[in-house]
């Protein structure tokens, strides 16, 4: 059995995607004068990086990054990190950000973690969404739904000459 790469996204496309993400968050927060951008480790965090670089060059917001370390596959048995005080998050929009919705496990445990503290608003930002959702998360900003199987596999490659995203 051979396995086929598909491209859905090309780099140029990513790009837009992100912008169009940054400009949807800048206009639902065009009255703060700061939101934390929280990307989950790994490619959440690289997407995150993008974002925050994307709402910073159209907007006068002030945009904090920091990163959410989870173990994806036991989040439950592992500790949660944000590289931020819960202070600094004390009556703030937070939004979260993955490259891929799949279950929705790995954002509702970290959801879980940040809520701890009392927020302004939480928000939920991905590239791509398989919609095979078995966690009840709600994703706000999201640059395309993609149908899948369970058996497909969705990468997102950032970096280099292939980036994009693939289906495998």
């Amino acid at each position: 059995m051979t396995t086929t790469t598909t491209q859905v996204l090309s780099k140029i496309q990513v790009a837009q995607k992100i912008d169009r993400i940054a400009y949807q968050i800048y206009e639902n927060n065009h009255s703060e004068k700061e939101i934390i951008i929280a990307g989950i480790a790994g490619n959440g965090q690289k997407m995150a990086e993008r974002l925050a670089k994307a709402i910073e060059k159209i907007s006068p917001l002030k945009v904090k990054l920091v990163t959410v370390t989870i173990n994806k596959e036991k989040p439950a048995e592992n500790k949660i990190e944000i590289s931020i005080s819960e202070k600094e998050t004390e009556n703030k929009v937070v939004v979260v950000v993955d490259d891929v919705l799949n279950s929705g496990k790995t954002l509702m445990y970290s959801i879980r973690h940040i809520l701890q503290v009392n927020l302004k608003a939480l928000r939920i930002a991905v590239l791509v969404d398989r919609d095979h959702k078995r966690f009840p998360v709600k994703v706000d900003y999201v640059g395309m739904e993609l149908s899948t199987t369970l058996q497909e596999h969705v990468s997102v490659v950032f970096g280099g000459k292939n980036e994009g995203v693939f289906i495998m």
